[in-house]
């Protein structure tokens, strides 16, 4: 089954914007541009369905604003995201949270380690999405 402009949409700025989120959370260009090429190499590694609709078309607009009006856009999009997912492609689910959990994973240790900000991001991220926190993975 395919899934409409809007839903690859939805999906695609849950994947782009959790990567946001956890990036932000480490100030600095240079740290965001490190974190931002160690998650697109995991948000490309996808496979299938997830991979075709994350990349391909356009990058997402992404919310702007302070971390509170940018996770009220973002966490609900991860959320309704899987979602879509189980009731349209539900073997995609696991491939879809994969994605985004290794992207927000690798994007959080790109540099200079795990910091709490970052921590608390991958948390959300990973509550959003259905995925429970592993501790030993983020260095919480």
């Amino acid at each position: 089954m395919s899934l409409t402009a809007e839903e690859k949409s939805t999906l695609k700025t849950a994947a782009f914007g959790a990567v946001y989120l956890v990036s932000d959370a480490d100030p600095g260009f240079f740290a965001m541009l490190r974190e931002s090429f160690a998650a697109s190499g995991a948000l490309a590694g996808a496979t299938g369905l997830v991979k075709e609709v994350l990349s391909t078309g356009p990058l997402p607009k992404l919310p702007r604003g302070s971390t509170a009006e940018v996770e009220a856009v973002v966490l609900p999009a991860l959320s309704r995201s899987v979602a879509i997912l189980r009731e349209k492609a539900p073997s995609e689910v696991d491939n879809y949270q994969a994605a985004v959990v290794t992207a927000v994973e690798q994007a959080a240790n790109a540099s200079h380690g795990v910091n709490a900000r970052e921590a608390d991001a991958l948390a959300k991220v990973k509550t959003a999405v259905g995925v429970v926190s592993d501790p030993t993975i983020t260095g919480e």
